[in-house]
């Protein structure tokens, strides 16, 4: 559903406030995004907060915080240069990357199964709409960076949830987002705000058609789905969870026909989709030890 409400979000942005760069509209919907979902972590996950006194946990929460506040700033702002489709590919690249990761960092061993079950997984991601149109400027490298970035984070997050718990983790990470984004959103580095980013942003808190998709994206998207990330990933790999994580492209489009965006279902949807469980299981069935 992210990939729909981010950009219902980045449109309705465009008729609201039509001189204002989309690069400082995408900050401006990480920000408020994370807001929602830090206060909804605080207030609904109390144990969350039990964590703030230790070090331990604030030295894990903020390192996934800064990488997921580059990763999600880095993908929006190259979302507004490529397509939805062009996106899931090229963010979907954190499958590799991971694998890739995991392997130097020995925590991975390379297999023919693994390189075979990693590739076919990414092309299932990749081709969930078709073989993408790529043509590789500005916003196709952000994305790209965006997807080895996700990676980082998936590797991290294995580590950190290991070492502290994971629910006060979530609390110093969602607070290191937010705080980080609303930072750079205030102090709008590049001017693509015009400096006046409070006006901008009653402006922009006036439609429904804004906040309506930043409430999902900020409650759904930040704390449920990153609660539960933090919470259960630990009792998985890093390539297994982001063999998980690619099936985003299937469910995105799988709501996208239901909500009639995508028109008739093409043979490219099940050629993904299988291609991603196909992937998926070799991986899954494969036995190996994880250091």
């Amino acid at each position: 559903m992210t990939f729909i409400w981010m950009k219902q979000a980045l449109t309705s942005a465009e008729v609201v406030l039509p001189d204002v760069d989309s690069r400082w509209v995408a900050m401006h919907f990480v920000a408020f995004r994370f807001l929602i979902g830090t206060i909804s972590t605080l207030v609904i996950l109390k144990a969350s907060r039990s964590g703030f006194s230790d070090p331990e946990v604030w030295k894990g929460g903020f390192s996934l915080g800064l990488i997921l506040i580059l990763g999600f700033l880095i993908q929006m702002v190259g979302l507004t240069d490529v397509t939805p489709a062009v996106s899931a590919f090229l963010t979907s690249l954190y499958v590799v990357f991971t694998a890739v990761m995991g392997v130097a960092l020995g925590r991975q061993r390379v297999t023919s199964f693994m390189i075979f079950g990693v590739l076919l997984a990414t092309f299932g991601a990749g081709w969930i709409s078709g073989p993408p149109r790529v043509e590789f400027g500005v916003g196709e490298w952000l994305t790209v960076v965006s997807g080895f970035l996700f990676a980082m984070h998936i590797i991290v997050t294995d580590r950190v949830t290991r070492l502290v718990d994971p629910i006060q983790s979530t609390g110093t990470m969602m607070v290191t987002v937010m705080v980080l984004a609303f930072g750079i959103l205030m102090l709008d580095p590049l001017g693509y705000g015009g400096g006046g980013w409070f006006s901008d942003t009653v402006e922009l808190m006036r439609s429904t058609d804004y906040v309506i998709p930043l409430a999902l994206c900020g409650f759904f998207g930040s704390f449920v789905a990153l609660a539960a990330l933090m919470r259960y990933q630990k009792e998985i790999s890093p390539v297994r969870a982001a063999l998980v994580y690619a099936f985003e492209p299937v469910w995105a489009a799988v709501v996208s026909l239901i909500l009639g965006l995508e028109g008739d279902p093409s043979t490219w949807l099940f050629i993904g989709a299988g291609a991603l469980l196909i992937g998926n299981l070799i991986i899954e069935l494969e036995p190996r030890e994880i250091v």
